[in-house]
């Protein structure tokens, strides 16, 4: 990674073990703080030259890796009092917020080094290692400037029972416009895009996801299609243009509205489809719609209000309508129960909190059995389920290598701290789906007509034909 934070000490020799790094010469004398911070990453990683990571310290100093279980990243300690506050209270947020900071960083391949929390958590898994590790970490030094570690962190709101989300929103797009367009495909479409080969760019990749969707919807001119959730509005912008809907876009976000009015005016489509700031609760109760789509919403709704989404879509989709819905959901979240030990851990572990925290607050991935179950129970019949996973983790790994060429521009925008939250929750992100802990599904949902019918075909050959 370009632009490492700078060491705030560097005046150590190399203990035994350590080797110089090439651009650094550390000058003479013995830091005494090297002796405790090398002892607890014998205990965290393997003694120098037993561990599969490069590991940079402060002063300029390098643990290897041996040559044959060499890392594709490494980790950099960037100043004395870094791994203490990384460490201290040990939880997954504790971590990430070290490299949000600049207390820590890595070079090389961050989606990788995203396993790092796990591999200290295996460390402290028992009460006996957690013990055995408390003593290293107390003697660790905490004598330098303490990084601001906590700022940008989202304010949750008080009133846990409210209705709207745009608080939410406004967090995860107040970053502006123009930083998305640094990463986003030309259509800003912030969502799984669709490859028909892995080797697709990313545009050409956006423009398929969208068709995809129209024709899953089997959309036909003269519907009304209603996008909750719009994004920048090139889905209603695709739709109107190629299929003759009549669209119309809802987004919390006013930067987002804006920007995709901008594009309908551009490309002649006023008339055609609209983008507008709105809540979907607070659709007139008389709006009706042929066709409904909901891309990148649902795993932003609490779980215990989802029922309630489904729902309100219900209530605006005619009979005889279509409803696509495309969200992430949780792998694990079906597999297995956790017994209360395992949730006492994950709470003290604090697992997700960092993007509860940081990118999209209060979010929790439900199982897709948990979506079909909601959809179903307020009168919706499940037509297709599509898993687009690895999708997303190609998509997401063009976001990231596009957000890391601008860095510099990134940076200007939004501040490095921004920056290295971006680039940390796409790197988390990639791993989740690479890894099959996160799914994400199309699922196409129908009202059926009062004598039962449906309108759709009896194969999916429509969807894929020329």
């Amino acid at each position: 990674m370009s632009g490492l934070a700078q060491p705030d000490v560097a005046t150590s020799r190399v203990l035994p073990g350590y080797t110089p790094a090439a651009d650094s010469a550390p000058p003479p004398g013995h830091d005494p703080a090297l002796t405790a911070v090398h002892a607890l990453l014998d205990r965290l990683f393997g003694r120098a030259g037993d561990c599969d990571v490069d590991i940079h310290l402060w002063d300029g100093s390098v643990r290897r890796a041996t040559t044959a279980a060499r890392a594709p990243f490494a980790l950099h300690i960037c100043r004395r009092g870094a791994l203490r506050r990384m460490l201290l209270p040990p939880s997954e947020l504790s971590i990430a917020e070290a490299f949000v900071s600049g207390d820590v960083d890595i070079s090389g391949d961050l989606e990788r080094a995203t396993t790092l929390g796990d591999r200290i958590a295996a460390r402290v898994q028992s009460p006996g290692d957690a013990g055995a590790l408390l003593p290293l970490v107390l003697a660790l030094p905490r004598d330098d400037a303490r990084p601001d570690a906590v700022a940008g962190r989202h304010v949750r709101a008080r009133d846990a029972g409210r209705r709207s989300d745009a608080p939410e929103i406004r967090f995860h797009y107040d970053v502006g416009n123009a930083f998305y367009a640094l990463w986003l495909d030309p259509s800003m479409v912030y969502t799984c895009a669709y490859f028909e080969r892995a080797d697709v760019d990313l545009a050409t990749a956006q423009t398929a996801k969208l068709e995809l969707i129209c024709r899953k919807l089997r959309l036909q001119p003269g519907q009304r299609l209603l996008d909750i959730g719009c994004g920048w509005g090139a889905l209603v912008q695709h739709a109107a243009q190629h299929h003759g809907v009549e669209a119309l876009g809802i987004t919390l976000s006013a930067a987002q509205a804006e920007w995709a009015q901008a594009r309908i005016r551009e490309r002649g489509l006023e008339g055609r489809c609209r983008v507008e700031v709105l809540d979907f609760r607070d659709l007139p109760p008389d709006a009706r719609f042929d066709r409904v789509s909901s891309v990148g919403v649902t795993e932003h709704v609490p779980a215990d209000q989802q029922e309630d989404y489904f729902r309100r879509v219900h209530d605006v989709l005619r009979p005889g309508g279509l409803f696509l819905n495309h969200c992430e959901t949780s792998n694990k979240a079906s597999r297995r129960r956790y017994t209360v030990a395992e949730r006492l851990e994950r709470w003290a572990w604090k697992r997700d909190q960092f993007i509860h925290h940081y990118v999209f607050p209060d979010a929790k991935l439900v199982s897709l059995g948990s979506l079909v179950t909601k959809a179903e129970r307020v009168g919706f019949e499940t037509r297709d389920v599509e898993s687009l996973r690895e999708h997303y983790t190609i998509t997401l790994r063009h976001w990231l290598r596009t957000l890391e060429s601008r860095r510099d521009e990134a940076v200007a925008l939004v501040g490095e701290r921004t920056y290295r939250v971006w680039r940390l929750y796409m790197s988390v992100s990639a791993y989740g789906f690479d890894s099959g802990a996160i799914n994400l599904a199309q699922m196409l949902l129908s009202r059926p007509a009062a004598d039962g019918s449906s309108g759709l075909p009896l194969t999916r050959r429509d969807l894929y034909g020329a």
